[in-house]
């Protein structure tokens, strides 16, 4: 029973910004619970090391570039992803950027590239991927907020801004599509060691440190630290829980 309820066998998620990082430890933890995975992406070369990755350990995966910012590309990528594997039941909405700069200096092109990446990217799929989770009897959406969307930083206004408004969009798509049996989470990361933070630490004097003295479980996060809570989310473990934002962080944001 404990193994069947994670199963997602005959499954089909789309992992957009999932050829590295947390989007690739998600897509790593349910193709491993039997989920045929679509990599997406804009970086080509990178997607397709992905989704070969997965292939390698028994895993139906494809990789599809595409500008998720952009409405008529996230419709042809849900149609190849149809095409390909016959349905859509998962969602991870995972593609994102940050510039840091304090809001007095950050431009209008920047903050709009922010949101745009970050937040309406994820209503461009969601929307798109309603109609073949509906036709499938149901879904799972799941989208990657931030510690940002509970707390302030001087260098991340648009980041923070989109990945608050992540939260928000969730409760509301939660609401909208109960009926039609789609659950719609978000995911809070903490601290994790990727190459967006590896950036960070060279630009933050002492953030290092900071999150390390911060964190109880006294370490960065892990991309293979998202698999669990990605297989939990996108399963029939999950069917009573919609409209969460669950903290993944170590303990980062119940330390006062």
């Amino acid at each position: 029973m404990t193994t069947k309820i994670f199963d997602l066998t005959g499954k089909v998620a789309i992992v957009t910004g999932g050829n590295g990082g947390i989007g690739l430890g998600m897509a790593r933890g349910l193709a491993h619970a039997g989920a045929a995975i679509a990599i997406v992406g804009r970086n080509a070369d990178k997607s397709n090391a992905a989704a070969a990755e997965l292939k390698q350990s028994g895993a139906r995966a494809i990789a599809i570039s595409t500008d998720v910012t952009d409405k008529a590309a996230v419709d042809a990528m849900i149609a190849r992803t149809q095409n390909e594997f016959g349905r859509v039941d998962i969602l991870v909405n995972n593609a994102g950027i940050n510039i840091r700069k304090p809001p007095h200096v950050l431009a209008l092109e920047e903050w709009d590239s922010v949101i745009k990446t970050n937040l309406t990217s994820a209503f461009l799929c969601s929307q798109a991927a309603y109609p073949a989770m509906k036709q499938a009897g149901g879904g799972k959406i799941i989208n990657i907020g931030s510690m940002m969307s509970i707390f302030g930083a001087s260098f991340a206004p648009a980041y923070a801004a989109s990945k608050g408004g992540i939260v928000q969009f969730t409760r509301s798509c939660a609401v909208a599509w109960a009926p039609d049996n789609i659950q719609c989470n978000a995911i809070l990361p903490g601290w994790i060691d990727t190459e967006l933070t590896q950036n960070a630490r060279r630009e933050i004097d002492g953030l290092h440190d900071k999150v390390l003295a911060r964190t109880p479980a006294a370490r960065w996060g892990a991309s293979d630290d998202f698999a669990g809570i990605a297989v939990f989310l996108s399963s029939a473990a999950s069917d009573f829980v919609t409209g969460t934002a669950i903290p993944v962080d170590g303990g980062f944001s119940i330390q006062g």
